[in-house]
């Protein structure tokens, strides 16, 4: 077991998100403690925020979008960018997607994608680099709730506009989100806490980037 993997099982509790009860992940229990903890404790190790340890309403909304359409990925090569903790990837899983790549940059969230997939008994290939810009040879890509900032945001959209291949988006009105080139899939009320969103239950839609 790594520095990263104790780190992750020590300061997160075996739940199912709300919305997606079939999926059990290693979350935070409470909100701040877990964040002042990265902040004040560790920042001396260069931890960034566990933005791993929330099952944000965005992932919430298209992990269930995809377990109720379970066609969307079932034998296709997927991509979750920002897996964070690897709801949407176990949810493409779970509906038969041939492979599932979960990416994200930071290096607890490999640790808890890891420990996710094997609780939920699926495989993943996971990577810690920053794909955003690069060749995209999938299927399917998967944006669960990363429209939180301005540059991040900007970045996936030149990237992600080009492409040829779907992209699906879990969003809860970010303040970056697209206002024009995507199609709204589904809504969904999601169960959050004041603690993570100014809100007990986020107005959470699943979008598709628009192609001609």
């Amino acid at each position: 077991m790594t520095d990263k993997d104790a780190f992750v099982l020590a300061n997160t509790v075996a739940v199912a998100p709300p919305l997606v009860p079939e999926i059990t992940l290693r979350l935070a229990a409470e909100v701040v403690p877990l964040w002042q903890k990265t902040e004040e404790e560790l920042a001396e190790l260069g931890v960034p925020p566990p933005y791993w340890a929330f099952a944000w309403a965005g992932g919430q909304a298209l992990a269930r979008y995809i377990l109720d359409c379970p066609e969307i990925a079932a034998g296709k090569q997927v991509l979750d960018i920002g897996s964070g903790s690897g709801l949407v990837a176990i949810a493409a899983a779970r509906a038969g997607a041939t492979s599932v790549l979960a990416a994200d940059i930071d290096a607890f969230a490999l640790a808890a994608i890891a420990i996710n997939a094997r609780t939920n008994d699926v495989r993943l290939d996971i990577t810690g680099a920053d794909l955003i810009g690069g060749p995209a040879g999938f299927d399917l890509i998967l944006v669960g709730d990363l429209f939180y900032e301005r540059p991040l945001a900007a970045r996936l959209l030149a990237w992600l506009t080009p492409l040829s291949m779907p992209v699906l988006m879990g969003d809860p009105g970010r303040s970056y989100f697209p206002k024009a080139g995507v199609e709204k899939r589904a809504g969904y009320k999601v169960q959050t806490t004041r603690d993570l969103e100014d809100r007990e239950i986020c107005d959470t839609g699943v979008y598709a980037l628009a192609r001609d």
